[in-house]
């Protein structure tokens, strides 16, 4: 039943990308295992068509400082392997070594995930250490947020030419709330490092990179699910992202 929903997750999010062209029900390409896999590895070759989506809140030139968050949720080293979805093939891998998440893959427009079990989040004050060891130009990386028993979620993306973006899938029905945007607080290319934090509270979220805020969104139709990790490769060459130091706290107001 889990693998079934991941494969539904991955055909959901072709269409978070590109809704005027079908996409294929099969990946661009088929994996072949190298040894047994200790979970389902997919893709697909994602394109930007996002459309409009009108509650987002941008003040680029607004000072706002991260929240200290509340009490700890919980918090991950990355060692329980019984946590993320794992597994490897002959192009992609996904694993846990020396208390970090890594997510490699060497195929020209492919993409990677993976979801932790537990627990579902509702209000918090998350943080994580992303950090692009290959990487480059249009290549692309970050969190999966609240995503939903039905497959709805929010994607909180960094691009290695130093952009950001947000995206959404709903009910069938994608938007970009944050289009591409270049940032300052990214840094560009590999390797480097970014911490990445967001406050969640109710309809309100807000998202920050190395202690800058960056844009607010404020939508009541998300308002729980799980957390999860993805990486896309842009052109033919490798992309390898790990990351670390992730802890939830309760989120508090601002």
């Amino acid at each position: 039943m889990r693998s079934l929903l991941l494969v539904l997750l991955v055909i959901l999010l072709a269409g978070c990308l590109q809704q005027s062209t079908p996409l294929p029900l099969e990946p661009s390409a088929t994996p072949q295992p190298t040894a047994t896999p200790t979970g389902t590895v997919v893709w697909f070759p994602p394109t930007d068509t996002p459309t409009p989506f009108p509650t987002l809140v941008i003040s680029p030139t607004l000072e706002i400082q991260p929240p200290s968050g509340g009490d700890v949720i919980f918090t991950d080293d990355f060692h329980d392997p019984s946590q993320w979805l794992l597994g490897q093939t002959e192009t992609t891998s996904i694993a846990l070594g020396n208390n970090v998440l890594t997510l490699a893959l060497d195929q020209p427009g492919a993409y990677l995930y993976t979801l932790r079990d537990n627990p579902t989040l509702t209000d918090f004050y998350l943080e994580v250490t992303a950090s692009p060891s290959l990487c480059r130009d249009g290549d692309e990386y970050g969190l999966l947020l609240r995503v939903s028993p039905t497959l709805d979620f929010y994607r909180f993306s960094l691009f290695c030419d130093g952009s950001v973006r947000l995206d959404k899938y709903y009910n069938g029905r994608a938007s970009s709330p944050m289009p591409k945007t270049l940032s300052g607080s990214v840094p560009p290319g590999a390797p480097s490092s970014s911490r990445l934090a967001v406050w969640a509270k109710g309809k309100e979220m807000h998202f920050y990179i190395n202690g800058e805020y960056q844009f607010d969104l404020k939508d009541p139709t998300l308002l729980q699910g799980n957390l999860g990790f993805f990486i896309r490769s842009a052109g033919d060459n490798a992309v390898t992202i790990s990351f670390s130091d992730l802890i939830v706290r309760k989120a508090i107001s601002q």
